[in-house]
């Protein structure tokens, strides 16, 4: 892939959020296959979330303890090793060679690298696809671009896996299919780093899911570390269009290395009449964060979040979780437990809802004639109170 020119729109970045963006830049140019022209003209989506992803960079500083979102996650001990991208030409067959054939999901996904497919286009209802982008048939591509990239911004982490992902994993379910048996993605960090000299990898794997009207689909994320002590962070994204009757199932396991970072971000639209169903449970990682947005686009919308933390360890695990109902009959329920048995543990829950069910203006229409009912409220004749109260709806 070509560079995102981070460099020179650079002047008012934070210096170590630049140098991070910039080796990141360097490790995807330096890879044999960014060099294909058939790989970048297929993979123009991609390249628009890293130079869109480039640009939020250079703006924004590595967060601290006095940013709100932050407030309770200390992020220290990744911004003080010594991150460098992994590399994107070491596959590592060890992994692969290690697991038993009962053990294989889906997918092995290696470093943000789908390393392994255990289920192919025969094994799929028609018109699912599940595989590279770059692999799309041509008469998908351009539906499935529509959706890519027109995701509302995410913090830092999510602009980082932006400028780093090497790859975009594509699950795409057309319309009225129901997938009866989920795919399984398995997440592994091929390079661990070391704790002494705080070398610390960073692999950012990214997963688009399209759901059309109608479909359903199950999708297991699971992350797993191969050395209890392995010194990595591991920087995933997955985007989920849900559109209109649609239905995702999504499982999250998250049991990294205790010594490991992962920040993770997952990002949902849900159309009209849509759901959406989270259940997590994680253990793993000397910080584990799980950022989850969803935003309900339509009338008759469910959201189910289930999630299940435990530190039994010198952990953080954070969950920071908003669902914005705009529309009618949105629904969401959310159920969150942790359980913490380590004196130095900490857990951490944020959960943000923000529900009108109605237009902006009926909203502010209804706030202000609220604001003066309190007062027409007092009149003690039932006339008057009514004249007044049909006088303030007039001139609103």
């Amino acid at each position: 892939m070509g560079h995102v020119s981070i460099r020179a729109q650079a002047s008012f970045s934070d210096p170590f959020v630049l140098q991070l963006a910039e080796s990141l830049e360097d490790s995807l140019s330096a890879s044999p296959s960014s060099a294909s022209s058939s790989t970048l003209s297929s993979s123009l989506p991609l390249q628009r979330i890293r130079e869109s992803s480039a640009e939020t960079l250079i703006s924004t500083p590595w967060p601290s303890r006095k940013d709100e979102p932050f407030r309770f996650t200390d992020t220290s001990f990744i911004r003080y090793s010594q991150i460098e991208p992994v590399s994107t030409q070491k596959r590592n067959s060890e992994i692969l060679d290690n697991l038993t054939e009962t053990q294989f999901p889906n997918a092995v996904i290696i470093d943000g690298f789908v390393s392994n497919l255990t289920i192919g286009p025969s094994d799929l209802p028609d018109g699912v696809y599940f595989g590279s982008y770059s692999g799309l048939p041509d008469e998908l591509t351009n539906r499935v671009s529509e959706f890519i990239g027109n995701f509302d911004s995410g913090d830092l982490f999510w602009s980082i896996n932006g400028v780093g992902a090497p790859d975009l994993t594509v699950i795409y379910v057309p319309a009225g299919c129901k997938v009866d048996n989920s795919i399984h993605l398995r997440y592994f960090s091929g390079e661990t780093g070391d704790r002494e000299s705080k070398r610390l990898p960073v692999s950012n794997p990214r997963v688009f899911v399209l759901v059309e009207e109608g479909g359903e689909i199950g999708i297991v994320e699971e992350f797993v570390g191969i050395d209890e002590e392995g010194f990595y962070w591991t920087n995933p994204v997955l985007e989920v269009v849900v559109l209109k009757n649609a239905k995702v199932e999504h499982s999250y396991l998250q049991k990294e290395s205790m010594a490991a970072a992962h920040i993770k971000w997952t990002f949902v639209r849900q159309e009209a009449e849509s759901e959406y169903e989270l259940v997590e449970v994680s253990t793993g990682g000397r910080l584990g964060r799980h950022n989850v947005h969803v935003q309900q686009l339509g009338p008759d919308t469910l959201t189910e979040l289930t999630t299940f933390h435990m530190c039994v360890n010198d952990q953080t695990l954070d969950l920071h979780s908003r669902i914005v109902l705009d529309h009618p009959r949105g629904c969401s329920r959310q159920i969150h437990k942790c359980i913490v048995a380590h004196s130095s543990g900490q857990a951490v829950f944020d959960g943000n809802v923000r529900a009108r069910g109605i237009d902006l203006e009926t909203a502010r229409r209804a706030l202000i004639s609220s604001f003066g009912s309190e007062v027409i409220e007092k009149f003690p004749n039932r006339v008057i109170r009514d004249q007044a109260r049909n006088h303030v709806k007039c001139l609103l």
